[in-house]
């Protein structure tokens, strides 16, 4: 299927790539080496940039397109996104391609083409399959965008999977690239209105014990992610971390590696919170989030009730 994919993106008229709202260095690195490998490219976010892809999109000169309610009339090709609600409303997504690595999610089977390996620890892989196939010839600042989406995704390798090192060994080889040639850009200091965040996120948390593991949930009002990474710093295994922007909230999660090893999927926990819940939610098995219309103090109770659920029954498995 990912040569299908190839081959309608060889197709002249033009491809517009949709990125998830906040849209981080492995979604904008597989589009920008979708951009530089097919005609006609533009990239279209939305919901804008992170951090880190801000300073990628800098460095490599990245052109994109922030505004607008609707993408210019061409092809469609959703990248990285696990789920419609991650996106603008109103899209028609019956035409769409879609690539992703998250857990399958069924919301997008409407669409032309489909195309997820939730295997994979990274979209940039992916993509990486995808121009192999297309026999394009990467430029070297397209094999370091690719490389940084792998690092990016895998937490600095942490929750690599093989295919991961793989490919981001073939790209440092084939190109002639230094680790510290991708590492300089997403080693920047942390800003002190995440740090803010963090011990806000802290003061905030509640958490119960379950057997011998903790399970944990905060409010803020920005960087979810990176408050969930400084609570499981302090010694909680399962995060959930909200906020609320009027009718509307979001919710990352995040779990430690010896959780997922011992079963843990967030992707499908928030997936079945989003089904309960009238809302969208996946992701992996250690990093996942929902989003949508609803209360996110309610969300978070419930999201803690699934992994508790959960724990309970590894700790009357007798598996701790």
């Amino acid at each position: 299927m990912l040569s299908r994919v190839a081959e309608e993106l060889s197709k002249g008229g033009g491809t517009v790539v949709l990125l998830h709202g906040n849209a981080d260095p492995d979604a904008l690195a597989s589009a920008y080496a979708v951009q530089r490998s097919f005609p006609e490219v533009s990239i279209w976010v939305p919901g804008g940039l992170d951090r880190v892809a801000k300073v990628l999109a800098e460095e490599l000169r990245v052109e994109t397109i922030m505004d607008g309610s609707s993408p210019p009339r061409a092809r469609l090709l959703v990248l990285d996104t696990s789920g419609p609600e991650q996106v603008p409303e109103g899209i028609d997504f019956s035409d769409a391609i879609v690539v992703d690595h998250h857990t399958r999610n069924a919301k997008w089977d409407s669409t032309t083409l489909y195309y997820c390996d939730d295997g994979k620890s990274s979209c940039s892989e992916i993509v990486y399959e995808l121009l192999k196939l297309a026999k394009k010839d990467l430029p070297r600042e397209v094999a370091m965008a690719l490389m940084l989406g792998i690092i990016t995704d895998t937490g600095f390798f942490k929750y690599a999977r093989p295919g991961a090192l793989v490919a981001f060994a073939e790209l440092m080889s084939t190109h002639n690239l230094q680790m510290d040639e991708v590492v300089r850009l997403v080693d920047l200091e942390t800003d002190v209105s995440e740090k803010i965040s963090q011990l806000r996120g802290a003061q905030r948390l509640r958490y119960w014990k379950v057997g011998d593991h903790i399970v944990a949930i905060s409010q803020g009002s920005a960087f979810e992610a990176s408050v969930c990474k400084a609570i499981i710093s302090l010694g909680a295994d399962i995060v959930f971390v909200g906020s609320q922007r009027g009718d509307n909230f979001r919710v990352s999660a995040r779990a430690t590696q010896a959780m997922v090893r011992k079963g843990v999927h967030l992707g499908k926990l928030l997936g079945s919170v989003g089904s309960e819940t009238s809302n969208g939610g996946g992701g992996h098995p250690g990093a996942a989030g929902i989003t949508g219309v609803g209360d996110v103090e309610a969300i978070l109770n419930i999201s803690a009730e699934h992994a508790m659920k959960f724990l309970k029954k590894l700790d009357s498995s007798g598996d701790r």
